[in-house]
């Protein structure tokens, strides 16, 4: 019998012992994942052709005998919503958000009371008593109107349990705990009405006080059989939690006194091999799952139809299909996947944000904020099938940061239904909404095929949130009253929690995946257990109760002392029967989430059994010896190619310091051509700033050019500053938001920069400065040729502004960081063009080196100008040697740096030589 699973033993005595009357039987199992099981296990003990008996879950039965059809929680919560409104004085009434908040914890309070059928009237009561007690000291004089109002709802409790009770015992419906309570109204006439039926449960542990009463009373009307699956090591250690309800239904049942306690197995005790395996975050526990099932492909294909992997968390379930091995055939999911993580939901979520969005954003318009748009479109959902990347290029290149419903429209040329259905306005209440939102859901499932796992899997989720949907639509119908799109998001944010996408697979065959509470009745060969963490598995404490803690013992409602007992129980189940066992757990404290093992793992190990192996191992990722390898790409014939093509088009003076910066990023923007990807910028970057700087300078001194200016000039372009800076923002911002937060600031700034060089400009000429603007942002190139290069080189470049100044020749070099003098002075040639510190200096002496044909007599120097470092004014390039400096570029400059130019392009041009990252 050791390796019989207990389905085979249910199987075989519903074989031998109900034969001739099988049509009478009715099976009673924990859950309906069974069924199928146990059917299988039917069709291996005979090999007659016989009628399966009817096999039902406990809710199900329970329900029939009532009579009642269970609602869900949501219908639960709206049908309570129109009791409160009756019973509650217009004055006091709150909104449905308000009242869902609490109204979701009273009723599971209600449902304990019913499934323990406890008198309501006296522990509503008696927590009103409870709550008197803690203001007794008050008097009355003294009590504020928040304490009447919190005392006045205790007082109400009992009201609002009688009232919702009969509404829905009224209606022919009803909560778990309220079927439960009718059912066992309801024994006397169900048990002399079944006639020769009988029953038989099968695989019970935790029975609520209902379903003992149901249970004892066709055990003593001798129509029902009850089989346990009790292990003697739980059942006879009296502190063993796996064994807590089964001592106490065996102790205290007053069947037991005459009949024997079946079936008590020894199974945990047989031989066993189980691995410990901790390894750092969530993910890692996947990724080992994968390898393990990997190598039991390796050793047995088949032997995965007697494998299960048991999540202990449910968003464990996409990294893990990731991490199977392709090997892996057929596959089962059976589990409660929540909705939270759902992508379908998540498209939802974003929808009803950024149309909420829209509508609180301004009341004469319906405003879309770009991040909003844009998450939508590049939904993985809705990207593959709008077809609107032109849409989103528009938006990015001419920085939208707010666009309106109708300009969407309009920039989008390719109006598909999916676009319609997405970006039409939400103005008519909820239960449009929820249409559209249906037709959409409905519009996205169509896109998908069922080719792949993958699009199998989208489909289910997609699915899921569509029902969800159309209960929702069915529930306003029903509930007009709460109409407005805010209370409708709310609901929405409640009830996605119990969208749990259902899978469809092949139970019988391949590996199967499953949450906790739905191995329950099953025996497998091999168990993968996740998430083995304190909190986890068993989960924490929770009171998500009006009741306090005490009152719950004393009225022998469950509390987590209960609760953990149940997991004990599923755990060691899964243990019973299992020859291989991995228990996988997180060792990484992650804040609130610590790397606890669970206490689970600590009682296998203390409580060891001699034929149990018991490993523990840690997985660490085999991390490199070397933290980061740095990228070196050699330069093949279609480089050369392409360098020779820049040498010949022209080296600009910012592509040569990139290449000093880092070759790896010369060789992707100049040999690639690749360009950053645009994106809105939101807020002005610093490069934007600069470029509106430059372009309000040339602006501004364009008409000037060629002429000496006077103080007047400069005097009439400090009136048109903010004209030219507003222009040149909307130029280069596009339709960028400027008028509001970080922009503002940066608009002011650009102003104030433009001001401060115009102060300083002013001030120069007054103190007698010559100034004859010769060019500005002008292209200026000249071909080096030298003997070491393996061909002519153009350098080209653009030149800010040059200018004649008290008869020289000055290029300037504007830039919006800050600039230092040292930044521009050189006191030796060598390693010029190696070091990354040398970079201004090498920019600002190539454009002397373009210009220099063009001088006539007239000295040169070059410098920068700093809007950063306006108060020292030009920076004009210095060679200093000891104590002796000159700005002047003289022809021994010229030639020192035409020598380091050409170690530098024959650096870039070399083909031995590779392009390698700097770090």
């Amino acid at each position: 019998m050791t390796n019989t699973t207990f389905l085979d033993k249910i199987a075989k005595t519903i074989i031998d012992n109900y034969d001739h009357k099988l049509s009478d039987l009715v099976v009673v199992l924990p859950n309906k994942r069974a069924k199928v099981f146990l059917i299988e296990a039917m069709k291996n003990a005979t090999d007659k052709t016989v009628f399966a008996p009817q096999i039902i879950s406990i809710e199900d039965f329970v329900q029939e005998i009532a009579n009642i059809r269970s609602i869900d929680s949501i219908e639960l919560v709206f049908e309570f919503y129109e009791v409160y409104l009756e019973i509650t004085a217009k004055e006091k009434q709150q909104t449905f958000e308000l009242f869902a908040n609490w109204g979701k914890t009273l009723l599971q309070d209600f449902n304990e009371i019913d499934r323990y059928l406890l008198e309501p009237n006296h522990i509503l009561s008696y927590l009103k008593d409870i709550e008197d007690i803690k203001h007794w000291s008050l008097d009355a004089e003294k009590r504020t109107k928040m304490i009447d109002s919190y005392l006045q709802f205790w007082d109400l409790l009992p009201k609002y349990y009688e009232s919702l009770y009969n509404h829905l015992l009224n209606k022919g419906i009803g909560y778990q705990g309220l079927i439960y309570r009718e059912a066992v109204k309801n024994l006397d006439s169900f048990s002399n009405s079944i006639g020769s039926t009988e029953y038989l449960f099968a695989g019970f542990n935790a029975l609520n006080a209902s379903e003992e009463k149901i249970v004892q009373h066709l055990l003593a009307s001798d129509k029902a059989k009850i089989f346990w699956d009790a292990d003697d090591a739980f059942l006879t250690d009296p502190f063993h939690d796996a064994g807590l309800f089964l001592r106490r239904f065996k102790e205290s049942w007053t069947h037991y006194k005459a009949n024997p306690f079946e079936w008590i197995v020894n199974d945990f005790s047989a031989t066993k091999n189980i691995q410990i395996i901790g390894t750092p975050k969530t993910i890692g526990q996947a990724k080992i799952a994968g390898d393990i099932i990997e190598k039991h492909i390796e050793q047995n294909a088949n032997s995965l139809n007697k494998t299960a992997i048991v999540l202990g968390e449910e968003n464990l379930l996409v990294p893990l299909l990731y991490s199977l091995p392709n090997s892996v055939g057929a596959l089962n999911i059976t589990m409660g996947y929540s909705g939270k993580n759902n992508p379908a939901q998540i498209l939802i979520a974003k929808l009803f944000k950024m149309h909420t969005n829209a509508l609180s954003r301004n009341q004469n318009s319906y405003v879309f904020y770009y991040k909003d748009v844009l998450d939508i479109l590049t939904h993985p959902l809705v990207e593959p099938y709008a077809k609107t990347g032109d849409l989103v290029k528009i938006i990015n290149s001419n920085n939208y940061t707010f666009i309106t419903q109708n300009k969407v429209f309009e920039l989008e040329q390719n109006k598909s239904e999916l676009f319609l259905l997405l970006f039409q306005k939400w103005e008519n209440g909820a239960m449009p909404v929820l249409e559209v939102i249906s037709k959409l859901l409905l519009q996205i499932k169509s896109n998908l095929s069922n080719d792949s796992e993958e699009e199998k899997i989208t489909k289910a989720f997609v699915f899921s949130i569509f029902k969800v949907i159309n209960k929702l639509m069915n529930y306003y119908s029903n509930h007009q009253h709460i109409d407005t799109i805010d209370t409708l998001y709310a609901i929405y944010k409640q009830i996605i929690d119990l969208a749990e996408v259902s899978f469809e697979g092949e139970p019988l065959n391949g590996l199967q995946i499953m949450g906790v509470l739905e191995s329950r009745v099953l025996d497998f060969d091999t168990v993968i257990v996740t998430s083995m963490n304190e909190g986890k598995f068993p989960a924490g404490k929770t009171q998500n109760s009006f009741i306090p803690y005490d009152v719950k013992i004393e009225l022998g409602l469950p509390t987590y002392k209960e609760k953990d007992a149940i997991y004990t129980y599923h755990f060691y189940h899964l243990l019973q029967r299992a020859k291989t066992i991995y228990l996988l757990y997180n060792t990484e404290s992650d804040g609130l989430d610590g790397g606890e093992k669970s206490r689970f793992i600590t009682q296998l190990e203390v409580e060891k059994q001699k034929n149990h192996t018991i490993t523990h191992e840690i997985y660490n990722a085999t991390l490199p010896d070397v933290a980061y390898q740095p990228i070196v790409i050699p330069k093949s014939e279609k480089v050369m190619e392409r360098l020779k093509e820049i040498a010949e088009n022209g080296f600009s003076p910012s592509a040569l310091t990139s290449y000093i910066r880092n070759p790896i990023q010369f060789y992707m923007q100049k040999i690639l051509r690749i360009r950053e990807v645009e994106e809105v910028e939101e807020n002005i970057a610093l490069n934007t700033l600069g470029t509106i700087i430059h372009g309000t300078l040339e602006e501004l001194y364009k008409p000037l050019l060629g002429k000496f200016l006077s103080s007047e000039d400069i005097k009439n372009c400090i009136t048109l500053i903010d004209d030219e800076v507003l222009k040149q923002f909307k130029e280069v911002y596009k339709e960028g938001e400027i008028k509001k937060g970080r922009n503002l600031l940066a608009f002011e700034v650009a102003k104030r920069n433009v001001l401060n060089f115009l102060k300083v400009e002013l001030k120069e000429i007054e103190n007698g400065d010559a100034v004859k603007v010769l060019a500005l942002e002008k292209t200026y190139e000249r071909k080096l040729e030298h003997p070491s290069l393996p061909f002519p080189v153009l350098i080209k470049g653009n030149v800010d502004r040059i200018e004649l100044r008290n008869g020289k020749i000055r290029i300037i070099d504007y830039k919006t960081g800050k600039v230092e003098a040292r930044d521009v002075t050189l006191k030796q040639w060598d390693n010029l063009t190696s070091e990354i510190k040398s970079d201004k200096i090498i920019q600002v002496l190539a454009y002397a080196f373009m210009y220099e044909p063009n001088l006539q007599s007239e000295e040169m120097e070059v410098g920068i100008i700093s809007f950063k470092n306006l108060k020292n004014g030009f920076l004009p390039f210095n060679f200093k040697v000891d104590k002796t400096e000159n700005t002047i570029i003289n022809e021994e400059i010229s030639v020192n740096y035409v020598e380091q130019l050409v170690v530098l392009l024959n650096e870039i041009l070399n083909q031995d030589i590779s392009f390698e990252e700097k770090i």
